[in-house]
């Protein structure tokens, strides 16, 4: 049985992630050029004592994960103090099984956040609360790719403030020996 350092030790970075990635590796490039992390978010990062990792179970495929993934590597490449890998939902149906959206759904991106021996804290995804909120609101009844497009543009218009804000807060909750909040409970469980 794979363990989560087997996991970690077995992903890729994002660059190789994109490379890989012949329909979307260039829209991931770009999105990570675009990449702005907020100094506050940068600093409270900086600020967790204890190194952390980043196990992102992910599809080139999904919108979310092309939308998320740059300002999520951006951060991790400046931090210093936390790395991050990527595996492959559909290559690790165990991985994912352990972290299904609602119980039942396999969305991603999902961000497992693992201490400095590869054990795991707490996770993240598929996406901000307020944009699954939306989606499973206002949007539901729309057709996919009006869906879709409304989506994106949330994403632009966030430029991934929210998600990095989450997980930041994620990391602070669980290093601090605290449960990952009531909030992140609802994020990782939506």
């Amino acid at each position: 049985m794979k363990t989560l350092k087997d996991y970690f030790d077995n992903g890729v970075s994002f660059a190789d992630m994109a490379a890989a990635s012949a329909e979307h590796g260039a829209l991931f490039v770009a999105q990570r050029a675009r990449a702005v992390v907020p100094d506050d978010l940068l600093a409270r990062t900086q600020a967790i004592a204890a190194p952390l990792h980043l196990l992102v179970i992910s599809e080139d495929w999904c919108i979310d994960s092309q939308s998320s993934l740059g300002a999520i590597t951006a951060l991790t490449e400046r931090a210093g103090n936390v790395d991050l890998r990527i595996v492959g939902r559909d290559a690790n149906p165990e991985l994912i099984d352990a972290h299904l959206t609602n119980g039942t759904a396999r969305s991603v991106p999902v961000v497992i956040v693992l201490d400095a021996e590869y054990a795991e804290l707490t996770w993240w995804g598929p996406r901000p609360a307020p944009l699954q909120q939306r989606v499973a609101t206002e949007w539901k009844a729309m057709e996919k790719p009006e869906r879709n497009k409304e989506i994106r543009r949330w994403y632009a218009i966030d430029k991934g403030r929210t998600t990095l804000t989450e997980i930041v807060d994620l990391m602070e909750h669980v290093t601090a020996g605290q449960p990952a909040s009531a909030t992140a409970s609802a994020i990782a469980a939506s």
